[in-house]
Formats: C-alpha cells, structure tokens, sequence
C-alpha cells in the first residue's frame, strides 16, 4: 500500500512539475505533434490519408454545368453577328432584285425615222455625213435625187466611214470598201450597202426610215422609196 502510494505521489510531482506522465506499458508509442498541422496517417496497406495534389485539382474543378454555359456565350458571341450579316446580305440581295425588277435594262436605240432637213440643203456629188452618228445613215445627193445609205458594212456589221478624197466608204475592221452608190469592190463585203427609205414628209422635208430598207442584189434599188428624185 505504501509503494502505491509513492508511485502515485511521484506521478502528482511529475505532472505538477511539467512533465510528461509516463506511457502505460504495453501501449503503442505516441507521435509527437507537429505545431504545423496533423501528419499524414499511414494505413495498413501503405497508403497516406493524405489529399495528394491531383486528388485535390480534381476536387478544385468547376461544377460540371459551368462549361457548356460558356461555350453557349462563346457561340452567341460568334453566331450572333454572323447571322445579322446574312440577314443584311439577304435584303441588299432581294432590294436589288426588286430594283431590277421595276426598272430593268432597257436598250435605247434610236429612232428608225427622221427627218434630214429640205433638200435645198445638200450639194450635187456630195455625201452629207452629218447623221451617221445620230442615226447610222448617209445621204446622197446626185444630179437626179437622192438615197440614204444604211452605214454598216455588210460583212460583219462593222461601221465604215465615209473617205471623201478617195470617194468611197471604208471598213476599218476587215478592209471592205464601197463606192458612193454603196456598191462593195474590194475586201470580204459580199455585197453592197443597203438604202433606207426615202421620201418627202408633207412640211416639205427629207424623212428617211431605216425601218425599210432595200437591197440591190434583190432588185430593190428599182424601188421608188429608195430614190427621191429632184
């Protein structure tokens, strides 16, 4: 009883004086604790309890409705803009069309009859030239009358012109050349100029129209609308 109540009297000393009590025997021995933090457990098969640093990313990931909810604002982003630009393109291309729908292309020709003035305004053996670019035509005045000369060659629709100090008509895309009847003598022209028709408009004046025409190789020089006599 008295070594009993020495040891315990030992133990009340100890432990007022700071120190550790002793182990129990038998029992395992204790980890001394770290101030930073609890150490890692060693479990019986040799794994830690510890988080490792891919176990803890794995955990940090965000929530798994987090990404297609920015890949919906990315592609918004995207598509957005994309789409106006078709829808713009879309109407510029249907305006356009109703554009050329209620005003579509229409070749101006000029017209097939016109007047060319009073006959007293022409010289005998002259080719008056002054309506070939208004209307693609000539006029001849002989002693007899006159003709009007349609002013496109008949090899391939080219436009001669008229060479006065050569007196006669020359094509200047493949050479055919015409006497001031229109009769064709050299190059590809297979066959002479063609008349218009013309006569004298009630007022007194040339009217010529290009919408008939004469052709000699027919006989339709002998035509009284392809000659007005003086």
């Amino acid at each position: 009883m008295s070594d009993e109540k020495d040891a315990a009297a030992g133990d009340a000393s100890a432990a007022a004086a700071g120190a550790k009590p002793a182990a129990p025997v038998g029992s395992p021995p204790m980890t001394p604790i770290d101030p930073a933090g609890p150490a890692p457990t060693v479990l019986p098969t040799g794994k830690s309890n510890t988080i490792g640093p891919g176990i803890r990313a794995s955990l940090e990931k965000k929530p798994a409705g987090a990404e297609p909810a920015e890949s919906r604002r990315t592609f918004m982003k995207v598509a957005l803009p994309v789409g106006w630009v078709a829808f713009s393109a879309a109407c510029a291309s249907s305006l356009v069309a109703t554009a050329r729908f209620l005003f579509p292309n229409v070749l101006f020709e000029p017209p097939q009859a016109f007047k060319a003035g009073f006959p007293g305004e022409y010289n005998v053996g002259e080719v008056d030239t002054r309506w070939k670019d208004a209307f693609g035509v000539w006029i001849v005045r002989e002693a007899d009358g006159f003709y009007a000369l349609i002013a496109v060659c008949t090899h391939l629709g080219c436009s001669p012109n008229w060479l006065a100090a050569e007196n006669k008509f020359k094509c200047p895309c493949h050479g055919s050349g015409f006497y001031r009847t229109g009769v064709n003598f050299e190059g590809p022209a297979p066959r002479p100029l063609e008349r218009a028709r013309i006569v004298l408009a009630d007022d007194g004046q040339i009217l010529v129209d290009k919408s008939v025409k004469f052709q000699q190789e027919k006989g339709e020089w002998e035509n009284p609308e392809s000659f007005l006599k003086a």
